[in-house]
């Protein structure tokens, strides 16, 4: 890159300078349109935030499901306006506690759920049927949903008053996360399943959030964030309508989930593209006529793998840029990273002023009394056809390659993905790409800040509890659902039938993840 150069995060060239000349291949009436109407370039609702801020959203979960209920109604004191929870490692990949394969690992990155038992304790207090709650869960997520639902019942509260999003979204995982159990294929039915069992038991729940985010954390540009989300996105749509599901029955409770980096124009533009190329494949290439099924909602959150253990406090900065980005973008909820995460688990001081940045930027900013602020703008326009024209091309193709399942059994998408971080780890290497506090402006003594401690004691407690329970449950009845749930998956019945049958009989995460795994083996990456 020359001095003179300048290119976005996706190698997009910038220039010095944009005027209408540059747009005169632009189509304004179909291209931008009004915000609320096809193809939502400007926003998914006539008013955006004029009629309500997003939903303020701070991702929790640590510890045993009593420390998470704690963080939970903190945040909710504090002014957030919807539930999102983070789980252990264990409970991601199908283990409970008490295995071997857990130790170290309980109640660390995430909340450690293994039972019926601790999802009662998780939201214990917490109206159900008001408040909307995030689940961040992907290889165990139909597992974690009928608990959630178990707890409702048990609350008085029926599957139709109950709303929020269960990620749900295995593809992702084998691209860029790694929290697989099971082979794609087998995966893909048990989403599908998913899907099947909302629509008829939950029809207010959103059944996946087709995720971008941690294939942006794993290195991705932002042009391969939102192209292989939606090449991801239109294998979901295929499965289910293989399985015989109804587009416009199953497609309005999709939604996704984006990241936001440091480029702030970039990041403006990639929403924008991200909601007119799914309105647009939606539309012509599926036949979805719901208005509704043509919408991108998505939930936001800032760039994790942005902040800088050096400096941490100049993350508050980078969140606050990121934050921005989204709004700008037309987010529909929103997540801000505590300052502190480069280090460890967010701690209270962290999260409470992540939340603040969010209302801070809602209340006293000004970007949300206008709907789309920078439309129009000659450079946010032109960056997002060039964003669109380059994920298109991405799609093309995957779809070329026989779609997202296929390129990802090649290791297409994280061959890409691959190229993308080392070529920006050589950037930051070289100098080219500045980060504050890492390769300029660093200080041999970076500022210090308070680390979330991690209680060993609320480990032990949680490994006992799993240990407990199975000691006292109904063995024989666990067994019987087991059995049920193994039938179900060896045919083509719905598992979750069965699956929350044996569940509500106090049947664990573990067991019901080990069921599958008999059944549909385990993902071995090549």
């Amino acid at each position: 890159m020359t001095s003179s150069e300048r290119r976005t995060d996706s190698g997009i060239v910038v220039d010095p300078v944009y005027d209408a000349q540059r747009l005169q291949d632009f189509n304004e009436a179909e291209q931008l349109g009004e915000p609320g109407n096809f193809p939502y370039t400007r926003g998914v609702q006539p008013s955006m935030y004029r009629g309500r801020l997003w939903t303020m959203r701070q991702y929790a979960g640590f510890g045993t499901a009593e420390a998470t209920n704690e963080r939970f109604k903190f945040l909710l004191g504090a002014g957030q306006t919807g539930l999102s929870c983070a789980f252990d490692l264990p409970t991601q990949m199908g283990y409970d506690a008490d295995h071997v394969r857990s130790e170290g690992e309980v109640g660390k990155v995430g909340v450690a759920i293994s039972s019926l038992e601790d999802m009662r304790l998780l939201l214990a207090g917490l109206p159900l049927d008001e408040v909307t709650t995030s689940m961040t869960i992907n290889s165990t997520a139909s597992t974690l949903l009928l608990l959630y639902q178990l707890v409702a019942e048990e609350q008085g509260v029926r599957g139709d008053q109950l709303r929020g999003t269960i990620q749900n979204d295995i593809l992702k995982e084998y691209v860029a996360r790694g929290t697989y159990i099971y082979p794609p294929r087998p995966s893909m039915r048990l989403i599908v399943d998913t899907f099947a069992y909302c629509a008829k038991e939950m029809p207010n729940w959103n059944t996946i959030s087709i995720s971008g985010y941690h294939i942006r954390e794993a290195g991705s540009t932002a042009v391969q964030e939102i192209a292989f989300t939606l090449a991801n996105g239109i294998a979901y749509v295929e499965a289910a309508l293989a399985a015989g599901l109804v587009l416009d029955e199953f497609a309005p409770r999709l939604s996704f989930f984006f990241n936001a980096h440091n480029n702030l124009f970039e990041e403006v533009a990639k929403y924008r593209a991200a909601r007119r190329l799914w309105a647009t494949i939606m539309r012509d290439r599926f036949g979805a006529r719901d208005p509704k099924s043509m919408m991108l909602r998505f939930h936001t959150q800032t760039g994790g793998s942005t902040l800088t253990a050096q400096q941490p406090e100049n993350n508050i900065v980078r969140v606050t840029l990121q934050a921005l980005a989204a709004v700008l973008g037309g987010t529909q909820s929103l997540h801000t990273n505590g300052f502190d995460e480069a280090l460890g688990l967010p701690t209270e001081r962290a999260a409470k002023l992540a939340l603040r940045t969010q209302q801070i930027v809602g209340f006293e900013s000004g970007v949300t009394d206008t709907v789309d602020p920078l439309a129009g703008s000659y450079f946010v326009e032109t960056l997002t056809d060039e964003v669109e024209r380059r994920a298109r091309d991405y799609i093309e193709a995957i779809d070329a390659m026989g779609g997202a399942v296929a390129a990802i059994e090649a290791n297409y998408m994280q061959n890409e993905i691959e190229s993308a971080a080392y070529e920006f780890a050589r950037s930051v290497d070289r100098g080219d790409k500045v980060v504050v506090g890492v390769n300029r402006f660093d200080e041999s003594a970076s500022t210090k800040a308070d680390v979330f401690p991690v209680d060993v004691a609320q480990q032990e407690a949680q490994v006992a509890r799993v240990a407990a329970l199975k000691q006292r449950r109904d063995d024989e009845g666990v067994r019987v659902a087991l059995d049920d749930l193994a039938r179900a998956a060896r045919g083509t019945s719905n598992v979750l039938y069965p699956m929350k049958i044996a569940l509500s009989r106090m049947a664990t995460l573990g067991e019901v993840a080990d069921i599958l795994r008999g059944e549909f083996g385990t993902y071995q990456p090549h």
